[in-house]
């Protein structure tokens, strides 16, 4: 078990999501940068979805109620274990009793606790994450609260060994963002149709995402891009890094957390590879946009996903030295 003993600003229970439910109106949920979720459930031995805490800007403590290997990745919060420096995107062992504690992040928006066996939740429609929109899901369909006490399931994988595998997360681009943000999108439906001095107010700006911005999504801050005669469509699907104009001509970015369905028109959807970057641009930074083509999105995708590839032969390799070590 794990026990809160403070959740900071924001934390919830997450896996990758809820896919299929979207006819329905159901969202996808999940964690906000599903890559660091991988890495550090592929730190401690797990498969790549099982379900971990995603802490908001850090500012965290817990107690762990038993021994437990685990893994912060994403954000660098400064995190300890009973006073003792523990290093981020790195296999760490916790004994029964030990308090886990992270300061506020010194980079990046949100990090990830992954431990061996997941947290140990109900899953609701074929997910543990957390809808904090629909109330449902994760830990009992809201955010962690001071005195919540989390279940972690039992791993089946060996034991692994306290190391970071040799993972550069800088050489690997899992690090959060320093300075300003590129976003790489496709264009969407509405991308032609307004005046040209959208499209070139929207790429020649540096955007300031605003304190607003939540899980649901990312509002920024710049120029004017309103209409002369606004465009009024019919509620049509949308899915996360849909790139939004209200009336007010301020862009809108949605998120995991997003309604499934809207009626703004859409300037570009942000490609999957990059939404990890925006999920990591702390509020008040820089974001630019970068038109893309789809070989270039399939492509980016193909690679995030090579850097994941090479993690569990790396981890096999540790675990069958460690053992050798051990024997003799």
């Amino acid at each position: 078990m794990i026990e809160i003993l403070s959740p900071g600003i924001m934390a919830s229970v997450q896996d990758l999501g809820r896919e299929g439910f979207r006819a329905i109106g159901v969202g996808q949920s999940g964690a906000m940068d599903p890559v660091a979720l991988q890495v550090g459930n592929l730190l401690v031995g797990n498969a790549p979805d099982l379900a971990g805490i995603e802490f908001t800007l850090g500012g965290f403590s817990l107690r762990f109620e038993s021994d437990t290997t685990f893994a912060l990745t994403g954000a660098h919060v400064g995190t300890t274990l009973d006073g003792s420096a523990v290093p981020p995107w790195w296999v760490r062992r916790a004994r029964a009793g030990q308090v886990l504690s992270g300061a506020m992040a010194a980079q990046g928006m949100r990090c990830m606790l992954c431990v061996a066996g997941g947290i140990d939740v109900a899953a609701v429609m074929g997910a543990r994450a957390t809808d904090l929109k629909g109330g449902f899901g994760g830990h009992e369909g809201r955010l962690l609260a001071k005195g919540d006490r989390l279940a972690i399931g039992a791993s089946e994988a060996p034991p692994v060994p306290e190391a970071g595998f040799g993972l550069d997360p800088r050489r690997l681009d899992l690090l959060p963002p320093r300075d300003e943000t590129v976003l790489r999108f496709l264009p969407a439906a509405e991308w032609d149709t307004g005046p040209q001095t959208i499209r070139d107010g929207f790429l020649g700006t540096s955007w300031t995402l605003l304190p607003a911005s939540n899980r649901m999504g990312c509002q920024l801050g710049g120029p004017d891009l309103r209409r002369d005669t606004p465009l009024e469509l019919h509620s049509h699907a949308i899915v996360p890094g849909t790139i939004q104009l209200p009336p007010g001509g301020q862009p809108v970015i949605q998120l995991n957390d997003a309604n499934t369905c809207g009626g703004y028109p859409k300037l570009g959807v942000v490609i999957a590879a990059d939404l990890p970057k925006l999920a990591q641009t702390r509020l008040g930074g820089s974001i630019r946009f970068a038109l893309t083509d789809h070989a270039t999105a399939l492509a980016a995708s193909r690679d995030r996903q090579a850097r994941l590839d090479w993690l569990p032969g790396r981890i096999a390799l540790a675990r069958e030295y460690a053992g050798r070590f051990k024997a003799s």
